[in-house]
C-alpha cells in the first residue's frame, strides 16, 4: 500500500486518468507502451509485472486482483511474467525475498510494479503510470524496500489517518473496476509485445487465444495470453 503525495519532484507522471473515464483502459495501454517500448527487450530485457497487496484487506486487494486477472489470459509472451496473485499474494511479509530473487538472476527484467494507493479524496479512483521505482508501504507508515524501474498505482481511498481502518472500509467494487482498468490495459500492452517482438506467433496463437478479460475495444486483444505522487 502506497501514500500518494505531490511532495515527489523526481516521479514523472506519464499518464493519469480516472477509472470512470470511457476510455481509460486505452489510454493506459496506449502510454504504457509508448513509454515501456524503448525499455524493453525481449532478450536481455523482458518484462516483469510485480502485483504488490494482499487479499486480506479490501484496500490492498487491488495489486493481487490485477494479477489473477493477467494470469488467467493464459499464455503471456516468452520471457515475460506476472507474480503476486490472489493465491500467492507478494506483500509487506515476502516482498524482501522476491526483491533478493529478482536480484540473484542472470538476465535482468525490467519490473513495472503496482500497489493500491491512499491519497487526496479529490484523487479517489485515479491510476496513474510514473517512472521510477514504486516505496510500498508508505501508506500504512511501513518502511519497505524500494522496487521497480516503473510503477502503476490506483488511488482507493483517502489517506493521512486511521490508515487500516481506511482499507478496511474500502469499497471493493472500486477496487475491481480499477482492478478491471488496469487488467485490460496491461493486456492491451502485452498485445504491443507480442506484435512488436513476436510477430510470428501472434497468428499462430490465435486459435488457442483465451477470452478476454472484458470487452473494451481492441485492447483486451484475445491474443495476449503505496509510493509518491499523486
Amino acid at each position: 500500500m502506497a501514500k500518494a503525495s505531490e511532495s515527489d519532484s523526481n516521479t514523472e507522471v506519464v499518464c493519469r486518468v480516472h477509472v470512470d473515464n470511457p476510455t481509460a483502459a486505452e489510454t493506459l495501454a496506449r502510454s504504457l507502451w509508448d513509454f515501456l517500448h524503448p525499455r524493453l527487450h525481449a532478450q536481455f530485457t523482458p518484462l516483469l509485472i510485480l502485483c504488490i497487496g494482499t487479499d486480506r484487506s479490501t484496500g490492498d486487494c487491488l495489486g493481487p486482483l490485477v494479477g489473477s486477472k493477467l494470469s488467467s489470459l493464459g499464455a503471456l509472451p516468452p520471457g515475460v511474467r506476472v507474480f503476486g496473485t490472489l493465491d500467492e499474494p507478494v506483500h509487506a511479509g515476502n516482498l524482501d525475498e522476491y526483491i533478493q530473487m529478482l536480484q540473484q538472476e542472470t538476465t535482468p527484467s525490467y519490473i513495472l510494479a503496482l500497489d493500491a494507493c491512499l491519497g487526496r479524496c479529490d484523487n479517489i479512483g485515479y491510476i496513474s503510470i510514473k517512472e521510477g521505482p514504486l516505496k510500498p508501504g508508505t501508506g500504512v507508515n511501513k518502511n519497505l524496500a524500494e522496487v521497480g524501474a516503473a510503477h502503476l498505482i490506483g488511488v482507493v481511498n483517502v489517506g493521512g489517518f486511521m490508515e487500516y481502518f481506511v482499507l478496511q472500509n474500502t469499497r471493493l467494487s472500486l477496487v475491481i473496476r480499477m482492478a478491471d482498468v488496469i487488467s485490460n490495459s496491461i493486456a492491451g500492452l502485452l498485445n504491443c509485445y507480442w506484435e512488436c517482438f513476436y510477430p510470428s506467433l501472434v497468428v499462430s496463437r490465435k486459435a488457442l487465444d483465451p477470452t478476454p478479460l472484458l470487452a473494451m475495444n481492441d485492447w483486451a486483444s484475445p491474443h495476449v495470453a503505496p509510493s509518491a505522487g499523486e
